[in-house]
């Protein structure tokens, strides 16, 4: 599956429209705490957090993870969306929650 087929079937809200979405999740990872992210996320993994500053984009490059999901209606600050643009992270926003994402991603991976 693709960023842009996950971002596609659930309706995630993109604020990085003009990054290339072509590329494949191989997994998923859900957390907040940015240190932990950082030594836990495998890269091309989606990246499902509530955390909202612009810190996100320094952790989502280092982990090089496939795509970063605000959920549970979280709304990405100015400086966020400024840096994910210019850095090339593929950042969405959807009102489900975590683990709602979570489940959903881990199902479809398991089916391809």
């Amino acid at each position: 599956m693709t960023v842009k087929e996950f971002a596609t079937t659930l309706g995630l809200k993109n604020w990085t429209p003009d990054l290339d979405l072509d590329v494949p999740i191989t997994g998923g990872y859900a957390g907040d705490m940015l240190s932990w992210v950082m030594g836990k996320a495998v890269a091309g993994s989606a990246w499902m957090t509530i955390m909202s500053n612009q810190n996100v984009v320094a952790v989502a490059l280092m982990t090089d993870v496939a795509c970063v999901v605000l959920t549970e209606g979280v709304e990405p600050d100015a400086a966020l969306v400024t840096q994910a643009n210019g850095r090339g992270v593929p950042l969405f926003t959807s009102d489900l929650s975590t683990y709602e994402l979570s489940a959903w991603l881990g199902t479809a991976l398991a089916a391809q």
